[in-house]
């Protein structure tokens, strides 16, 4: 609704000057003037709005002097200036709205991934389909493969669960029966039993989607650019203005000065950099949310950083082959990809995956048989294989892994693949970037294991560690950087656990190129291409636009004041003032619009 009427101010403040310009270019002086009045009118009525919401809130907006250039105008018949004044007013606001875009942060894509339906296991074996919600402790439930779990529960038979989103464990984790497994993560292989301890409502899930309104809700609203400047300008544009009246003793001589004084810089140019530097970042691959967000991240002073997804690709792949004195790794490679060509674990898709990449053969299989979340069987030429665990470490492996698989050929062992979750390649030159841009402090945070978070912190350079953290914790932790910052302190994360860090942080940026997640909603921004450098980018992005749109404003007030000190000495009318405004909005908006020239700064060394 806001935004449409403040289009609609546009509409009609367009309308009215243009009519109003026809009427008077063909000498319907009055029609000119009365269109021009309703123009005035228009724009008046939402600025008087505007102006008493900002000192509600305790602030003093740039609207200020737009209320006053449109009541004294109006007051002393300068018409064409007052429509002149709405159409610049209701441009601006339609520009800083578009550049809001979707700051609404919703929490659609999080309420959208809760379980709807629940699978109750009658004691005649059938199921029966019933609301997530109509689950009580003592349900047992199946819950099949792919799906995400709805209830706190025990686990009945053999489970192998995806837990990356809730834990930040990037490989899948086995749970044998009467271990307990929490809400929210997704079933990674077949189809498990299991019974719930609790309803949906307490859930684990449930608890992280209250944590995201919560951090949402206590989310301090941010004050625009162009405001700030107003503090500084307002005061010495009534102040000259009052003076001009005092000592001319001219209500129109003061009235030029006010509508010369319309701080349009403000309300014009600096929009158009911030939305430039907006439509910059999405380029280089971050879309974000809203003008004020650009602002916060160009303030950016501390970056905590999640493991999983963020500074890791996020998901198992292959590191090393290791093979028995008589095979080869190209062998074991095809053995493992033909047979797991048939099943859906996340583990044979990473293997067949780099099967395809490094172009080996697959060869048919036949007689499959998956033991789900142990090994996976069949032949090949009649030759009988499996691919999954195994129990006794031969000696020709020397190195461990983070997960291994075994390749047999009937019961003998010919080979182990060894899987982990790659860090990103350009995530130690990140760091060195960040520190360029003038970040203070960057900390690792994750919920996987300090042995798994060590690692990756050694390999990247972070020092500032925070292991088996949990969605609360994260939220602690980022609410401590806050209070002891001067600056933003920017969250970066992929995870569902991460999503009330991501709401409750300065600045929360999700990395979003699998797709819409729970993270990317509750985040500022999100980095749609599937590289952690965007980061650096977007930061640089952000200082540039912002640096650019105090240009604009200061160039831009600068000339108003010039202009303002003319109208004083009666050396320009209300309506004069007002295109001489104009011109000094083009001269602004130009400068403001090079920031659609930024180019990404290499890392100093």
């Amino acid at each position: 609704m806001k935004r449409k009427l403040e289009w609609l101010l546009l509409l009609v403040s367009a309308f009215t000057l243009t009519i109003g310009a026809i009427f008077h270019f063909t000498h319907h002086i009055w029609a000119a003037g009365f269109i021009w009045a309703i123009g005035g009118v228009a724009g008046l009525i939402p600025a008087l709005t505007w102006v008493i919401r900002s000192f509600i809130h305790r602030q003093m907006g740039s609207d200020i002097l737009a209320v006053f250039s449109l009541v004294g105008t109006l007051l002393t018949n300068n018409m064409l200036a007052s429509a002149i004044v709405s159409l610049m007013l209701s441009t601006g606001r339609v520009l800083e709205s578009w550049a809001e875009g979707q700051a609404e942060r919703q929490l659609k894509s999080l309420l959208a991934r809760v379980p709807r339906i629940a699978h109750l296991l009658n004691p005649d074996g059938s199921l029966t389909d019933i609301a997530a919600d109509a689950v009580i402790a003592g349900n047992r439930l199946v819950i099949k493969s792919g799906e995400i779990v709805p209830v706190d529960g025990e686990v009945i038979t053999p489970a192998l669960l995806d837990e990356s989103a809730l834990t930040g464990e990037p490989l899948p984790v086995s749970h044998a029966p009467s271990e307990i497994i929490s809400s929210g993560v997704v079933n990674a292989a077949a189809n498990f039993e299991m019974v719930a301890t609790s309803v949906a409502a307490d859930s684990t899930y449930a608890g992280i989607i209250r944590l995201v309104e919560k951090a949402q809700a206590s989310s301090a609203p941010s004050v625009r650019l162009a405001n700030k400047w107003a503090l500084r300008f307002v005061p010495i544009a009534l102040g000259l203005s009052l003076a001009t009246l005092l000592i001319s003793h001219s209500v129109a001589r003061m009235v030029a000065v006010l509508v010369t004084a319309t701080p349009c810089p403000l309300i014009l140019a600096v929009p158009i950099a911030v939305v430039s530097g907006m439509s910059r970042a999405a380029k280089l691959g971050v879309v974000i949310k809203g003008g004020a967000v650009l602002e916060l991240i160009a303030n950016a002073e501390v970056v905590m950083l999640d493991k999983t997804g963020t500074l890791t690709h996020g998901g198992p792949a292959i590191t090393a082959i290791h093979s028995a004195p008589f095979s080869s790794a190209t062998e074991i490679l095809q053995i493992a990809a033909s047979i797991d060509q048939h099943s859906n674990h996340v583990i044979a898709k990473a293997i067949l995956n780099e099967a395809r990449a490094e172009g080996v053969a697959i060869k048919p299989a036949t007689n499959i048989f998956e033991e789900h979340g142990v090994a996976i069987h069949g032949e090949i030429k009649g030759e009988k294989f499996s691919v999954g665990q195994f129990s006794e470490r031969p000696d020709w492996l020397t190195i461990s892994y983070p997960l291994m698989v075994g390749v047999k050929s009937g019961e003998l062992l010919i080979g182990v693949i060894g899987l982990a979750d790659p860090i990103r390649a350009e995530a130690a030159e990140m760091m060195a970037a960040l520190r360029d841009v003038n970040i203070k402090r960057i900390l690792l945070v994750t919920g996987d294991r300090m042995e798994s978070a060590k690692l990756v912190a050694d390999e990247v350079g972070i020092t500032d560690i925070f292991a088996s953290v949990t969605a609360q914790g994260k939220l602690d932790l980022v609410a401590e950087a806050m209070q002891s910052s001067k600056g933003s302190v920017i969250f970066v994360g992929d995870g569902i656990n991460d999503a009330p860090a991501l709401a409750a942080a300065t600045v929360g940026i999700a990395m979003g190129a699998r797709g819409a997640s729970a993270a990317s909603e509750s985040a500022d921004a999100v980095i749609v291409e599937d590289s952690i450098q965007k980061l650096v980018h977007v930061i640089q992005v952000a200082k540039f636009a912002r640096s650019k749109a105090l240009q604009s404003a200061q160039v831009g007030m600068g000339l108003s004041l010039v202009a303002m000190i003319a109208a004083s000495f009666g050396l320009l009318t209300s309506a004069v003032g007002a295109g001489t405004q104009e011109v000094i909005d083009v001269v602004a908006i130009l400068w403001a619009l090079t920031t659609l020239n930024f180019k990404v700064t290499s890392v100093k060394r």
